[in-house]
């Protein structure tokens, strides 16, 4: 942990990683939340949250894979030049959003210094930059950008969340790190079930994760599974019988937007699919 920092837009100083309770924005844990430290904490205490909050509470804190707790405090606490001056979040990274989402947005990890820093999911690079400003021009944000976790930024109708919730060392968690993190995607799937007509995935990982996700709620999923492509679209059946869509987008990294293979209009595309699946 190092010195405290001031946060870029409240100007509180903050220690790295920041503890619970300390006052970060949107922090949704407190020094009394559960945390989990093992694959076995993680599926009991995802499976027994009983509201968004409380997942996201816990989530936050998780523990359970030393790898990932290694590299992402590693990282907030030597920093990136740019933001030497700046506290780090180094924390894993819950969900963001509706909580009556009707559309739930699946990632893969948090960025380095983009969410592991902000403390928000898809914010404070230029994934986010991208994911946001769609979002903003759907109707589902409030503004087309999400810069920090104090800067007013809002989501109706839609929800962000990632397969595995810790900034993973060259963006590539282990199948054993998946794993160990899978159940409180399950949690945040299970929670919003009743609003949802929509899943956009972000890449092959976010569509695979998704669709292993439903299978263990007991999802009727199409076999084999379909394959992924930007706009591939299948439908899904919850045990109850209602369906929803499953979307799939090119993830919006740099080596996709720079390079072209994905372009706003194809975001807009997919994410007009979604609502027209409500």
């Amino acid at each position: 942990m190092t010195h405290p920092h001031p946060h870029p837009r409240t100007g509180e100083l903050f220690a790295s990683p920041v503890p619970p309770g300390t006052g970060w924005p949107g922090d949704p844990a407190c020094p009394r939340t559960t945390r989990a430290r093992t694959p076995e904490d993680v599926a009991r205490l995802a499976a027994s949250a009983r509201s968004l909050p409380l997942l996201d509470a816990r989530s936050s804190l998780c523990r359970a894979c030393p790898r990932l707790v290694t590299w992402r405090e590693q990282v907030a606490t030597t920093r990136r030049r740019a933001f030497a001056g700046e506290p780090y979040w180094g924390r894993p990274a819950p969900g963001f959003g509706d909580e009556q989402a009707a559309l739930l947005i699946v990632g893969l990890a948090p960025a380095a210094h983009g969410a592991n820093r902000t403390g928000r999911v898809f914010t404070g690079d230029r994934s986010g930059d991208w994911i946001f400003a769609a979002l903003h021009r759907a109707g589902y944000a409030s503004r087309p950008e999400s810069i920090d976790a104090a800067d007013g930024q809002s989501l109706t109708g839609a929800r962000i969340a990632a397969a595995v919730r810790c900034a993973p060392p060259d963006n590539a968690p282990t199948p054993e790190e998946k794993s160990a993190c899978a159940p409180w995607l399950d949690r945040e799937v299970e929670l919003l079930t009743p609003h949802l007509t929509a899943i956009l995935t972000l890449g092959a990982i976010g569509w695979q994760a998704t669709f292993a996700s439903l299978r263990r709620l007991g999802w009727d999923v199409p076999r084999p599974l379909p394959r992924f492509g930007h706009a591939s679209e299948a439908q899904v059946n919850e045990p109850g019988g209602r369906g929803i869509a499953v979307v799939g987008s090119y993830h919006v990294s740099q080596q996709n937007t720079f390079t072209g293979r994905l372009t706003e209009p194809m975001l807009d595309d997919v994410l007009a699919r979604c609502r027209r699946a409500g």
